[in-house]
């Protein structure tokens, strides 16, 4: 029997996750000039991630997964109306989901708020706030010892909550679950995270198993991250170029 303590600790860390991401929602839309330029540095480093991968995206079982990983979990994109839907749906989701699966959305979720903490912190090294910059300073602006650990956790947690995915995608009740909740979802005005949901199950479903696309991932971010704090200025192709 599940120990009713785990679902009110998966509940209690879900709340406070979607409580942080929301701050920094509103301080985004608060600020056009923030939200342009987190937006300029979001599709910086979304070409980076699609040459990075660009060989797995090839490949017909991972291209689903990459775009996944790339535009959902790795992405410092506005997921204002997603994170606003699941903060609605909580109560409900407590009663009716595993503590397991609770917790897998309160990483997700904290994965959201990370991205944006730390392009936050990352815009204000950068010499301009314009979006215009090189390879050679962007990797000078990440280098903040202070954020290491964090960009660590960073890659850490895609692993954790690509690895529950995984699993919950192999158990069909959960497939037949979100057919069934996608016209409810659209009604009651959850669209946005019901296409998250079912573009995370297509995803890794397709994959059929992925341990070898987390091993590549969380090999690939790492490299990178250790030759940028061992002052590499060239890690990776200009991804504008």
């Amino acid at each position: 029997m599940a120990d009713p303590r785990d679902a009110v600790a998966a509940s209690a860390a879900l709340t406070r996750e979607l409580a942080r991401v929301a701050r920094l929602h509103e301080a985004r839309h608060a600020d056009p000039s923030l939200a342009q330029a987190l937006s300029r540095l979001g599709d910086w480093q979304a070409r980076r991630l699609h040459n990075t991968y660009a060989d797995l995206a090839a490949d017909s079982r991972y291209a689903t997964a990459v775009a996944f990983f790339q535009d959902d979990l790795y992405s410092g994109a506005d997921f204002s109306r997603r994170d606003a839907d699941l903060a609605r749906v909580v109560p409900a989701m407590v009663r009716f989901l595993p503590a397991k699966v609770i917790e897998t959305v309160a990483h997700a979720v904290e994965l959201d708020a990370l991205a944006h903490e730390l392009d936050r912190s990352l815009l204000a090294r950068l010499p301009r706030a314009d979006g215009v910059f090189t390879v050679a300073e962007y990797c000078e602006a990440y280098r903040n010892p202070g954020e290491y650990s964090l960009r660590k956790h960073q890659i850490a947690l895609i692993g954790q909550v690509g690895a529950a995915l995984d699993r919950y995608v192999r158990t069909p009740l959960i497939g037949t679950a979100l057919k069934m909740m996608r016209q409810p979802a659209r009604v009651a005005g959850y669209s946005a995270l019901q296409d998250f949901l079912e573009r995370g199950f297509v995803a890794f479903r397709r994959m059929g198993g992925d341990d070898e696309f987390l091993a590549a991932v969380a090999m690939r971010e790492t490299r990178l991250h250790d030759a940028i704090v061992a002052g590499a200025n060239d890690p990776f192709p200009d991804p504008t170029g």
